[in-house]
């Protein structure tokens, strides 16, 4: 693996377990029947769907996508207002497969997604029916012709999903957002919309189940989700859409775009700095330790060293 490609530290043993009771087997598999009849349903429906006009197309995506995540026993919980229509790239965190479902039950758009998952039986060839734009993360090579795909598609009037992140976490941290996909909104001078996901259990505590992080096995963390109980899903959205939101006068996204009409706000992040990176806030709660007692690795990949207390002065110095 690449050295620049982003890492978490979050482990299906530590972090994605299942917490308090469990679904029956009856029920399990019955919820992932019925996953996969949607499944198939998408693939067989999404040519004829990608022929409708933009409202209609917009809701029967929802519908099948509420659902589906519906289908493994998850409520999906909106707040927020979606917006107008237009060009616009959706900025979202990443914990899971479901992420993809979750965010078209609110937000159909298209997906940046790795070029891994055209090799996903089945969902492979829903994402490639529903003009799913890849990228290729291992060939750094590849990044502009990619980000120039992204562009293209907000130009043409679609939205974009994307997941700066480049790698799952359990949802009790998060990981740095890649400056990259953030280009493709300046490039087009459309807005960036932010989108919080959240999985949790009754308490208000993140759910470890749905999290698709590190070595886990697709089929295992099907089932670990088609056996949870209690989950419900959280997609919080800007109060206001992004065109009509008022900005700060000293905050960065209020100063005027270059080319832009007089009074408008530049949409996207600010620049990036020479002086340091920009990275996405962090969670209070940490990632969960490995099982084996190891620290957690840094996003960088490099374990973090131990903290150890400073040393006492020797009596009469």
């Amino acid at each position: 693996m690449s050295v620049w490609l982003p890492t978490s530290p979050c482990t299906p043993e530590g972090c994605a377990g299942h917490q308090g009771r469990t679904a029956g087997l009856p029920r399990a598999v019955l919820r992932l029947t019925t996953a996969l009849a949607l499944v198939l349903a998408g693939v067989l429906c999404a040519p004829p769907v990608r022929l409708l006009p933009a409202g209609p197309r917009h809701a029967v995506v929802r519908a099948w996508a509420t659902a589906l995540v519906r289908s493994f026993g998850i409520r999906v919980t909106p707040y927020g207002s979606p917006g107008p229509d237009g060009g616009r790239l959706i900025v979202a965190n990443h914990i899971s497969w479901l992420d993809i479902p979750l965010v078209l039950a609110v937000l159909p758009s298209r997906m940046l997604a790795k070029s891994d998952l055209r090799g996903w039986p089945v969902l492979g060839r829903i994402a490639l029916r529903a003009g799913t734009l890849f990228i290729e993360r291992d060939r750094i090579r590849a990044l502009p012709a990619t980000i120039g795909d992204v562009t293209g598609a907000l130009l043409a009037g679609g939205r974009v999903t994307v997941f700066p992140e480049g790698s799952t976490w359990c949802g009790r941290a998060r990981g740095p957002f890649r400056r990259a996909a953030f280009q493709a909104a300046l490039d087009a001078r459309v807005p960036v919309q932010p989108v919080h996901l959240a999985y949790l259990r009754g308490d208000g505590e993140p759910a470890g189940e749905p999290a698709f992080v590190g070595d886990d096995p697709l089929t295992a963390s099907l089932w670990r989700t088609a056996r949870a109980r209690g989950v419900r899903a959280e997609v919080r959205l800007p109060s206001t859409p992004p065109r009509a939101r008022r900005r700060h006068p000293g905050s960065p996204l209020s100063r005027p775009g270059r080319g832009r009409p007089t009074g408008t706000a530049r949409s996207g992040p600010p620049r990036p700095s020479t002086t340091g990176s920009t990275q996405a806030p962090r969670l209070p709660v940490p990632c969960a330790r490995p099982p084996d007692g190891t620290s957690p690795r840094s996003p960088s990949g490099s374990p973090r060293p131990p903290r150890t207390a400073p040393p006492r002065p020797a009596p009469g110095s």
